[in-house]
C-alpha cells in the first residue's frame, strides 16, 4: 500500500515538473493506476502536490545534508552536491519550481518553506566561502551561482529525461558546464 503511495508521488513529480497543469489522469497514468485509486491516496490535487513537497523536502535535504557533512575539500564538496541534486533529479527541479512559481505563498513557518529556506541559504554560504577562498569567481553574485546550479541541474534532468545525455555522461556534462561557469 506505502509502495503504491510513494509511486503516485514520483509519478506526480515527474508529470507536474513537465507540465504543473497537467491532469491527474496523466499522474494516473503514468504509475499505472486508476484514477479512482489515486483517489484513495491523496483526496486531490493540493493534497497530492503537498505530499509531493513532503517527500521533496526530505529525500533532497537529506542528499545534501549527506554531501555538506563530508569532510572534503570544497571544490569537491561542491562537485558532490550537484551530484547530489542531478541524483535528485526531477524532485529537484520540482523543488525550486514550487516554490517559484507564481502562485506560490512562501511561508517561512511552513516546513517546506522552511527546508526550501535552509537549503538554499546553505548553497548560498557555501558558495561564499567558495569566494572568500578564490575557489569561485567574485565576478558575479553568490545568488547568481546558486541559480546558475539550479540552471545546470534542471538541464541535466531535462538532457537525461529527452534522450540528448547518456545517463553514465549526464553529471560529467554538468560538472563540466557549472565548473568552467564559475572559475575563480
Amino acid at each position: 500500500m506505502q509502495d503504491t503511495r510513494q509511486k503516485i508521488i514520483d509519478a506526480a513529480i515527474s508529470v507536474f515538473n513537465d507540465d504543473p497543469s497537467a491532469a491527474l489522469e496523466r499522474v494516473a497514468d503514468k504509475v499505472p493506476v486508476t484514477r479512482r485509486t489515486l483517489h484513495r491516496y491523496f483526496n486531490d490535487r493540493n493534497d497530492l502536490l503537498t505530499a509531493c513537497s513532503h517527500d521533496i523536502r526530505k529525500r533532497c535535504s537529506e542528499a545534501m545534508d549527506q554531501v555538506f557533512q563530508q569532510p572534503l575539500e570544497l571544490i569537491v564538496q561542491l562537485e558532490q552536491a550537484l551530484y547530489a541534486a542531478i541524483d535528485c533529479g526531477a524532485k529537484y527541479a520540482f523543488f525550486h519550481k514550487l516554490h517559484g512559481s507564481e502562485g506560490h505563498r512562501h511561508q517561512h513557518n511552513n516546513n517546506d518553506c522552511a527546508t526550501y529556506d535552509a537549503m538554499h541559504e546553505r548553497l548560498l554560504q557555501f558558495i561564499v566561502q567558495l569566494q572568500d577562498a578564490g575557489i569561485v569567481t567574485k565576478h558575479v553574485t553568490a545568488a547568481w551561482i546558486c541559480d546558475f546550479f539550479t540552471g545546470v541541474v534542471n538541464t541535466a534532468v531535462k538532457a537525461l529525461a529527452s534522450g540528448t545525455v547518456a545517463e553514465q555522461s549526464q553529471k560529467q556534462f554538468a560538472w563540466f558546464s557549472f565548473s568552467n561557469g564559475i572559475k575563480g
